[in-house]
């Protein structure tokens, strides 16, 4: 089996995982579990917690001791063991608890899986900059594959998609030990405060650089908001007569991959519009196209509005990349070489650690405050006003970003750099 299948399989499963879960638990929790809209954004919240704790510490270890391939295949053994504990949970503090841990080990094997990928390509001397982009998109494809078995098979209202993730997880576990050797990096002297990026901190004496990571982590609130209740929302439909037979309903999670579909359009699409409006202006218009994501889902409906969610999920895959890709950029133009990675390690941070914390805890209080409740059980729920408080916000965040961050990027300055 030529390496290239060997990584494909690999990074297939890798968001296969995830792709089982991500997407449906929210609605199940909801639906099944009768959490309230606060825990669901806490469970959630984890995601952020595990991106701050474990992605340096694990990174550490692969540098000096253990090769990164047997690493990542613990890892996710671990993970699986959590997500299959987590199957049996019926009260909160279980859920949060099982999917504390299960990201714990899960978050870290994201980048554990590019150093791996690197590492097997370079060995067996193949060019990293053209071979791994489409081994990389069949992650993509492994994330919507998951999607799809999970509603098919009626998983999505059950505790069996997080069985389907957890069996996926065994099974890259064991698959890593198969990879080739990626030892540890012996040349390379890491430290702890440059492997949680914040030798980076040095940046913060720039005000532009202060004024950006403070919109990345504000939009990094909203990035998750969507996957934890998307699917909840979707379902709500089922009590209206005109819309419980729809596909909209019926097949929410398959409705609702048409968003990672998207994301393989946009990414592709990105070189385009960074060469014709360069970096800031990308970034707007991400902020802006996460106003449309939740004001379309506010005034969509599975019936003669499906369009409008239709619609939504296409304008996801603009919303969500073109501030990671260009702000990633950015970072790295800006950024001094000696800590450019870090920086990339504090970006991350700041997106997807301390925004996703907010975003999950902000978000459940949202949905809690526009829901009513009697002995623990959902009573109503304004969908469509708490899509508008969404909107809003990113609606803000766009406005003054426009407004107070100083950037004069050229868009032909790309093809210099």
């Amino acid at each position: 089996m030529s390496i290239k299948l060997r990584l494909i399989i690999m990074n297939f499963l890798q968001f296969f995982i995830w792709g089982s879960w991500l997407i449906s638990l929210g609605g199940y929790m909801g639906r099944e579990l009768h959490f309230e809209g606060g825990q669901i954004g806490a469970i959630f919240a984890t995601m952020g917690i595990a991106s701050i704790i474990m992605p340096g510490i694990v990174g550490i270890i692969a540098d000096k001791w253990i090769n990164a391939e047997k690493l990542y295949g613990i890892l996710h053994i671990l993970g699986g063991g959590c997500l299959i504990y987590a199957s049996t949970a019926t009260d909160y503090n279980h859920m949060y608890w099982a999917m504390l841990l299960n990201m714990l080990f899960y978050m870290p094997t994201l980048a554990l899986a590019n150093t791996v990928s690197y590492g097997a390509l370079e060995k067996y001397k193949c060019d990293i900059v053209k071979d791994f982009p489409p081994i990389r998109i069949w992650g993509t494809i492994g994330f919507i594959c998951a999607m799809w078995v999970v509603d098919l098979t009626g998983f999505k209202s059950s505790d069996l998609q997080l069985w389907v993730a957890g069996a996926s997880a065994f099974v890259l576990g064991a698959y890593s030990f198969s990879l080739p050797p990626c030892p540890p990096a012996k040349t390379e002297s890491k430290s702890m405060l440059s492997a949680f990026g914040l030798d980076a901190l040095t940046l913060f004496k720039r005000k532009k650089m202060i004024i950006f990571f403070l919109f990345s982590m504000l939009l990094g609130a909203a990035l998750q908001i969507t996957n934890t209740y998307g699917d909840l929302f979707l379902s709500s439909f089922e009590k209206f007569p005109e819309y419980a037979d729809s596909f909209g309903v019926k097949h929410s999670v398959i409705l609702l991959s048409i968003s990672q579909m998207s994301e393989t359009f946009f990414i592709l699409a990105i070189p385009f519009f960074l060469r014709k409006f360069g970096i800031k202006r990308v970034m707007l218009i991400s902020m802006f196209a996460w106003v449309l994501r939740f004001g379309l889902f506010g005034l969509g409906n599975p019936g003669p509005g499906v369009w409008m969610l239709i619609l939504s999920m296409i304008i996801y895959g603009m919303a969500f990349d073109f501030f990671n890709i260009s702000g990633s950029l950015f970072v790295e133009i800006e950024a001094n070489t000696n800590i450019r990675a870090s920086a990339q390690g504090l970006f991350f941070m700041m997106t997807n650690g301390l925004g996703a914390i907010i975003g999950g805890y902000a978000s459940g209080a949202v949905v809690d405050a526009f829901s009513v409740y009697s002995d623990g059980m959902l009573i109503s729920r304004n969908w469509p006003d708490i899509w508008f408080i969404f909107a809003a916000y990113a609606l803000v965040i766009g406005v003054l970003f426009a407004i107070v961050f100083r950037y004069k990027h050229q868009p032909g300055d790309l093809v210099k750099k």
